[in-house]
């Protein structure tokens, strides 16, 4: 079954289930709140390379106006290979980034992919990332959800909202309300670019506003692994009603370590934040 009944609702999903309408819950992190009136950015390096670089792109995307700094010290990377520059830090890569968040006063979100490495991730992290390929990676949800820090729950790219909410729901039951949705491509018979694997789903975040009271936000840059898209598909979020974007920069994009098609340049993303303010403000929302 892929679509949600009313016995879902009741039985299955109760706990994120809508309850009346107007009824949306709000998650903060840090000075960040997510799912009010003003739309949350989280931005930064796909993967942390250096800690002058990790500091260096914090302060560019802060100086623009993000809300919140991303970045990867763990990549679950498609294949096991690490050829030359693509890397993968660890458990350092954790300190660059709380470093630099606090530096420049921006909230940490990072990914955990691993149940032995929950707690020593959430001592660095504001904010937890459940990644797509982990989305039901049930007993690290758990884990996850124990530490009572917010969470970002990437949906998986072959997940029906059903299933997505689904795994909120184990979020929610092991004692963790602080639950952000995070829409970031599904897969398509097609795709458009050959480099392309998804499709942003722009459809799912008025679905989740039907059936769900959490926060959704979207990426743009996993969804279409194509920097020319990026904005566009940003605009589109926003103008569909969700509630931020997370979105890769680099300061230089084209020698990024992990995923080199899809990061913004900072002049790229000073200019998007510019546009997201401005379709953000015909809908009453800041940024």
């Amino acid at each position: 079954m892929k679509d949600i009944s009313a016995n879902d609702l009741r039985d299955n999903i109760p706990l994120v289930a809508k309850q009346h309408d107007g009824h949306k819950s709000t998650v903060r992190v840090g000075n960040a709140v997510i799912g009010g009136e003003a739309l949350v950015v989280m931005a930064g390096p796909c993967a942390v390379e250096t800690p002058e670089l990790t500091l260096d792109i914090a302060k560019a995307v802060k100086a623009a106006g993000a809300t919140m700094l991303r970045g990867g010290a763990f990549k679950p990377l498609t294949f096991p290979y690490r050829r030359g520059f693509m890397m993968e830090i660890g458990e350092p890569g954790l300190a660059w980034l709380k470093a630099a968040g606090d530096a420049v006063g921006l909230p940490v979100v990072t990914e955990v992919m691993d149940v032995r490495m929950v707690d020593t991730v959430a001592k660095h992290a504001d904010m937890l990332q459940i990644g797509a390929r982990n989305m039901a990676n049930f007993p690290l949800l758990i884990e996850v959800a124990r530490t009572r820090k917010p969470v970002l729950l990437k949906r998986h790219f072959g997940a029906s909202l059903r299933d997505w909410l689904g795994a909120a729901e184990y979020l929610y039951y092991y004692g963790n309300t602080q639950v952000v949705l995070c829409e970031r491509g599904v897969v398509a018979p097609h795709t458009h670019e050959v480099t392309s694997r998804f499709i942003v789903d722009l459809q799912v975040v008025p679905a989740v506003r039907e059936y769900s009271h959490l926060p959704v936000i979207v990426d743009p840059s996993h969804s279409t692994f194509k920097r020319s898209y990026v904005a566009a598909i940003a605009c589109g979020a926003i103008g569909v009603g969700a509630d931020g974007i997370i979105i890769d920069v680099h300061r230089e994009p084209e020698k990024a370590a992990v995923d080199p098609l899809q990061a913004l340049s900072y002049d790229a993303f000073g200019t998007l934040m510019g546009q997201m303010r401005g379709i953000g403000a015909v809908l009453g929302r800041t940024v």
